[in-house]
């Protein structure tokens, strides 16, 4: 059988069957642990390991991946967000959609950038800001 997100062969007891879609184990696990990003534990949990670590503002503890996608927000203040993972996938090719709503979830929780819409129905916009 073939995987229908990454579309590697898998062998048919092994594959995982999510929303109607046969996927590998690695695309299952990535699938169901997707991060949320309004997890007011999360917040809390991210306050609590910055303040154990000394890690108290800004880019402090962020792996460099987060700390390009903060950074770049940072300098531009309001970014439209099919511009950042342009960005993004600039700097790193092969970085994934997922990857990237991860990095942001982390930033979110971190209380370091947040996003918000503007517009209404289908024709609506999504812009990520510094946190303020």
């Amino acid at each position: 059988m073939r995987c229908e997100k990454c579309r590697s062969e898998v062998p048919d007891d092994e594959i995982y069957v999510k929303a109607g879609r046969s996927l590998c184990e690695d695309c299952y696990i990535e699938v169901m642990s997707v991060p949320r990003t309004c997890d007011v534990g999360a917040v809390s949990a991210a306050r609590a390991s910055r303040s154990l670590t000394g890690h108290k503002k800004g880019d402090e503890g962020l792996t460099p991946k987060q700390r390009t996608y903060y950074e770049f927000v940072k300098e531009k203040g309001t970014v439209l967000r099919e511009e950042l993972v342009r960005y993004m996938m600039s700097c790193y090719p092969d970085m994934t959609m997922e990857e990237g709503e991860g990095i942001f979830a982390t930033l979110r929780h971190l209380e370091l950038v947040k996003g918000h819409r503007e517009g209404t129905g289908k024709d609506f916009k999504v812009y990520i800001d510094i946190w303020s």
